[in-house]
């Protein structure tokens, strides 16, 4: 920016965070459904402001870091970007205000002076707009690991006998999904014969069959036993009609039948005490 308009910036300094703390009032109340602390909101003015005057003496990439780090802590408290983007639109009326009031400037490098005043702001909103999208994109990242995680997880139940209980519809995305966790999951807790629960899936039909019959021959060839539980009678009566052949693993009508199963296979056995 120009070393003039930054000279006359700092000489109305005071009054310009002045003013433009009295306009943020006005954003507050647009901005936050719930009302924030009066106090806190002040002290992240002051911080919001401080930031701002700074970034005129700071190198480029400190500036950015500056900012980027207030940005991510407001972010982390559930601060909405448009906190940001009015502050910076407020910050910049109440600059352009200032100057066209009492500047010195001669009026043939008003506009110049009106388009580096913009232009700074604008740089300083895009910013801003970054952080946001790559904060979001991160969280929504992290959400849709954990969703794929929970939508086909692999949990030990007793030494060497694992169970993966699986609900709702199974779709080519989804069945990758199983037959990653299914090997991964074997190798981590030293799996030797696994349940794969379909007492959640509502609809077994051909693909879905496809997929499951795929899933446990993949788990054969790692060294471990399939075992297919929670056939329901009309799911049962389904895979007839459509004549799918699941001869080549054991089936079991429910988890317990499994598990005691499962406690065969491993040379164990429940006893009732």
């Amino acid at each position: 920016m120009h070393a003039a308009v930054l000279e006359m910036i700092y000489n109305q300094r005071n009054e310009i965070k002045e003013n433009w703390s009295e306009k943020m009032t006005l954003v507050r109340n647009d901005v936050f459904k719930e009302k924030v602390p009066k106090t806190l909101f002040q002290d992240t003015n002051e911080e919001f402001a401080a930031l701002i005057f700074n970034s005129f003496d700071a190198e480029l990439e400190d500036g950015r870091a500056f900012l980027r780090s207030f940005a991510e802590k407001l972010i982390r408290m559930g601060w909405p970007l448009s906190y940001f983007t009015k502050g910076m639109q407020t910050f910049r009326r109440v600059v352009l205000e200032s100057i066209s009031s009492g500047s010195e400037i001669p009026s043939k490098k008003m506009y110049e002076t009106f388009y580096e005043i913009e232009e700074w702001v604008d740089e300083m909103v895009n910013q801003l707009v970054d952080e946001y999208s790559g904060s979001w994109e991160t969280t929504l990242h992290q959400q849709r690991l954990a969703l794929k995680e929970l939508s086909a997880p692999l949990i030990p139940v007793f030494d060497n006998i694992s169970v993966m209980p699986l609900i709702g519809t199974i779709d080519t995305e989804r069945a990758k999904l199983i037959m990653e966790n299914l090997l991964d999951g074997i190798i981590e807790h030293r799996s030797q014969v696994v349940l794969i629960d379909i007492t959640g899936v509502p609809v077994v039909d051909t693909m879905v069959a496809h997929h499951i019959i795929q899933a446990s021959e993949a788990v054969r060839l790692v060294g471990a036993e399939c075992i297919l539980v929670g056939i329901r009678p009309e799911i049962a009566q389904t895979i007839v009609n459509l004549g799918i052949d699941l001869g080549k693993f054991p089936t079991k009508s429910s988890l317990r039948k499994g598990i005691e199963t499962g406690m065969e296979l491993t040379k164990r056995q429940i006893i009732n005490v």
